[in-house]
């Protein structure tokens, strides 16, 4: 029996409609990170202790638990650290663009090193996160037998059309917009590492040839939680 501690963790599939079908964005973990090096991955990671508490500067999370809207604070916090993609709403109650995103990238630095709180960012540059824009895709638990576990919340977004995306040269070293189908093409021939849980909701999302087909899906599937086991024969 493993007694160590469950990470809570959360993880954020982006999306768009591709020239050929749907897409989603995917980095590649730096291969000194403990957990999934070298792999190809969504953004995601651990949440933070101060997470649930912007609460009262959160979008959508009325009549949620503290620890669910820990996980989305979180999905949204490490995205826009990991890939620079901010889900956020001005003092005006839109989603902000991609022209203002620019003027904040020192402040996704500093907020991944921890030399600026979530809070204060948020109440200096008046937004508000969108966790109303986050839909629940999947919950993963590690199994027992392995040495770190996490309790990971996986959420599907639209992402905003006017936001560049990109791999922060830290956690992770390369990323791409990708269908699925090549991304699991790519897993397959060898191009791409991808670990269990992201080819199986790689797969799942494949099911989907669109944003709206798989909002949809998400929004009507019931999430079970999930904890692999390994079978001795």
């Amino acid at each position: 029996m493993n007694d160590q501690a469950i990470i809570p963790a959360a993880t954020i599939l982006l999306v768009r409609d591709g020239p050929t079908g749907l897409e989603v964005f995917m980095v590649v973990r730096h291969h000194q990170i403990d957990f999934a090096s070298g792999a190809l991955v969504f953004p995601g990671g651990k949440v933070d202790a101060n997470d649930a508490s912007v609460t009262d500067l959160c979008d959508g999370v009325d009549g949620l638990d503290d620890g669910e809207i820990a996980m989305q604070v979180g999905a949204v916090r490490e995205a826009f650290e990991e890939c620079g993609v901010l889900l956020a709403r001005d003092s005006e109650g839109a989603v902000i663009r991609g022209d203002r995103l620019a003027s904040l990238q020192e402040d996704r630095a500093k907020l991944n090193s921890g030399d600026l709180s979530l809070r204060a960012f948020l109440e200096r540059e008046s937004l508000r996160l969108a966790c109303d824009l986050l839909v629940p895709f999947a919950h993963w638990i590690t199994p027992e037998m392995m040495p770190k576990r996490f309790d990971t919340k996986f959420y599907l977004v639209d992402a905003p059309n006017d936001q560049l995306l990109g791999h922060d040269g830290y956690e992770s070293v390369d990323s791409i917009w990708i269908s699925p189908a090549k991304a699991l093409e790519g897993n397959q021939d060898g191009t791409y590492t991808i670990i269990f849980p992201t080819r199986l909701n790689v797969e799942m999302l494949a099911e989907s040839s669109s944003v709206a087909e798989a909002v949809e899906a998400s929004q009507h599937r019931a999430i079970k939680t999930v904890l692999p086991w390994t079978e001795q024969r």
